[in-house]
């Protein structure tokens, strides 16, 4: 197949794009750094410990020895070129993660071979499933003390309800782990002590007194890939020999659709088993072209339009996350699905129905960059020069004018006053929060009505640290904050209906609207939904129905409540009436406004708090006061299991209101030796007994 353009279907065949994603602390970072050096794009190691890795470039992440902002390279493994991702793995930063995945074809999960599934896997995993990413699996640090493959193997299919296939087994574990033995192959990759940096390692035979065993695993693993092979099956029952590219090919196809997920094993930090990673990466991970087709909805006939993966068609691709830049302004991430991207086009944005234009595009090397000319489509880079569009906005051709699936931002659930030391810093200080905000859209900025204060809104107490400390170095900004508090939310429990009509003559003109509006309560995680039943006429136009979901969105901004915003609601737009000659987009948002606020008073509020799934890691003698200690936090124990090694698991659902300072009270608790982690689970009714002290806390 001869190449005929910069992406042509021979370079995309030899494309892609993945991300790194896990658990907090399970390697990605060091997992990204290996495969940076191995490729030939850097010429040293960065390490976590140290401060210096590539990936985790801001300083608030080399002194805290975490991820915090998903960073994008680009390198050539075996003439494959590879677009990486490294994503946190802290909870409070998971919508890097939730934005990273909309916008890959495949993904590495990493686990900890001494943990297995821990709770950020899970949510990770969920994330991908959502965009259908298809993964292969690394079960990583298998030089510690610990470290169990083939367990962590089973929490993969236990607690993910997955389909691991190993691909690999470890040599020896712990401070023996030597190497890894590649099933298929039959092969030993054995990793020399001399070599220190990992760059050479020898292929070698299984020893004997090993290979009786490795081949039990394989036909342990043969039996798993012919299972979703109906050719292979008969051919395996017949007693035919299968060769090695089937058996690849046939799991490989299982793993693009989701069927089965290829385990592989390692230790990043000790230098082991990366190499191998990267060949599965191309074995197993899907280019471009084997992604699922991609769809847009016309903005023109609110039809499905198909978006090919090819340099012919007009342009259409996906803003998928915004960076300040000190030097550049706004830094526009895109992942290109169709046509090409070139310097000086202009773009259209349909959600906001303008136009913008390409003033640069950069390959981005996490916060170094490189200036070309073109983006093609299967490809992903930077743009410079947007002052509008925002993440999860669609950057097209105005001669396709298509929308394709934004990203939803997880809802907030903490937030604290902020206002600067000088007044004379406030207007600066709302502008450098907006930019923030306008990057990150899981933080929100809000202005108290009653009493005009600066709410600062965030997905828990490090994500609202990192941002005003953000706050402080990037915009020289000092700020006074209040003490964190809980984002409580309204929901409706009945189905309610109302009908409004607004009629009135402002400035001389006259302004009709009726609507007739349904609110019903859906899943709390699906935030705010719209739906239209009327169809748009010459009259009553995208722009009128705009302008009704505006008003049903702003009215949920307030509940009746408390006053809080509202969660979990679909307004269905049943039917409407208009006046051509009082035809008007403010009649319409008002009426519906109006309306809502009806359909409220019969639709039953009530408050409703966020809770925490929460996991301690506790020696056994501390189990009995960790335990005490969460029931006093109004917390649900859901189980206890035992880890090994005198190592209990609590896993407990706890309110967030009572988790502030957990981190200082559990470590009292066991004398510093226990650990755990947290993410959002739900959120759920709030006790009647507290609903009074809730809401005396509130002002109500």
């Amino acid at each position: 197949m001869s190449a005929k353009g910069p992406n042509s279907d021979k370079e995309l065949f030899y494309s892609r794009n993945i991300g790194i994603a896990a658990h907090i602390d399970a390697g990605k970072t060091t997992t990204s750094e290996r495969i940076l050096f191995y490729s030939g794009k850097n010429h040293k190691i960065g390490e976590v410990h140290d401060g210096n890795t590539t990936m985790d470039w801001m300083v608030q992440e080399q002194e805290r020895g975490i991820t915090i902002t998903s960073a994008a390279t680009s390198l050539v493994w075996k003439n494959y070129k590879f677009n990486l991702i490294d994503t946190p793995g802290h909870v409070d930063f998971t919508i890097e993660v939730e934005r990273s995945l909309r916008v890959l074809d495949g993904a590495v999960a990493v686990f900890d071979a001494a943990n297995g599934v821990e709770p950020q896997s899970e949510t990770v995993w969920r994330q991908a499933n959502k965009y259908k990413v298809p993964r292969i699996c690394l079960i990583n640090k298998m030089d510690k003390v610990g470290a169990d493959f083939f367990m962590s193997v089973k929490s993969i299919e236990t607690k993910l309800a997955a389909n691991p296939i190993p691909v690999q087994i470890p040599f020896g574990a712990e401070d023996k782990f030597t190497g890894v033995i590649d099933l298929l192959d039959l092969k030993l990759f054995l990793w020399e002590d001399s070599s220190k940096m990992g760059e050479t390692f020898k292929t070698v035979d299984i020893p004997a007194e090993n290979l009786e065993e490795v081949k039990s695993y394989r036909s342990k693993v043969i039996e798993k890939i012919v299972e979703l092979d109906d050719v292979l099956l008969d051919v395996y029952l017949n007693g035919g020999d299968l060769t090695l590219e089937q058996l690849k090919t046939s799991l490989r196809n299982s793993t693009l659709k989701l069927k089965a997920f290829p385990v592989f094993c390692g230790s990043a930090f000790k230098n082991k088993g990366i190499q191998p990673l990267l060949d599965g990466v191309i074995d197993y991970l899907p280019s471009p072209l084997d992604r699922e087709v991609v769809y847009g909805t016309s903005m023109h006939t609110s039809e499905p339009v198909e978006i090919k993966v090819n340099s012919q068609d007009p342009f259409c691709g996906l803003a998928f996350k915004i960076a300040n830049d000190p030097f550049s302004g706004n830094l526009t991430y895109v992942r290109a699905y169709g046509g090409q991207l070139s310097v000086g086009d202009t773009v259209m944005n349909p959600r906001l129905n303008k136009r913008e234009k390409i003033q640069k595009l950069l390959k981005m090397h996490a916060n170094h960059r490189e200036e070309i000319q073109t983006l093609s489509a299967g490809d992903i880079g930077a743009v410079i020069g947007l002052k509008l569009s925002g993440t999860g906005d669609t950057l097209c051709s105005d001669k396709r004018v298509v929308s394709l699936e934004s990203i939803k931002s997880p809802e907030p659930v903490i937030s604290l006053v902020v206002e600067p030391k000088s007044s004379s810093d406030q207007e600066k200080m709302i502008g450098a929060l907006q930019k923030l905000e306008r990057e990150d859209p899981s933080c929100r900025l809000k202005t108290d009505p009653e009493t005009g204060q600066t709410l600062l809104y965030g997905m828990g107490e490090l994500h609202l640290e990192i941002l005003l400390d953000r706050l402080k170095r990037e915009f020289k900004i000092s700020v006074n904050t209040g003490k964190p508090q809980v984002s409580y939310r309204e929901v409706i429990t009945k189905t309610a209906n109302s009908t409004y009509t607004f009629e009135r003559e402002i400035a001389g003109e006259n302004h009709f609207a009726r609507v007739d509006i349904k609110i019903e309560q859906i899943p709390y995680d699906k935030g705010l939904e719209f739906k239209s039943n009327v169809a748009l006429t010459k009259d009553f136009t995208q722009d009128i129905l705009k302008s009704v979901e505006d008003g049903f969105r702003e009215s949920a901004e307030v509940g009746v409540k408390a006053g809080l915003p509202l969660i979990g609601i679909k307004c269905t737009l049943l039917s409407i009436e208009l006046r051509k000659e009082a035809l008007s987009e403010m009649a319409f948002k008002t009426a519906t406004m109006y309306a809502f606020k009806e359909a409220l008073k019969a639709a039953a509020c009530e408050l409703v708090e966020p809770i925490f799934k929460v996991e301690v890691n506790c020696p056994e003698q501390y189990t009995g006061g960790v335990v005490s200690d969460i029931n006093a936090r109004r917390g649900k124990i859901n189980s206890i299991e035992m880890k090994g090694q005198g190592i209990q698991v609590i896993s407990a659902e706890i309110p967030l209101e009572k988790l502030f300072g957990y981190a200082t009270d559990v470590r009292s608790l066991s004398q510093g030796r226990a650990s755990f982690s947290m993410e959002f689970f739900q959120y759920a009714s709030v006790n009647p007994k507290i609903l009074a002290e809730i809401l005396n806390s509130l002002g109500r």
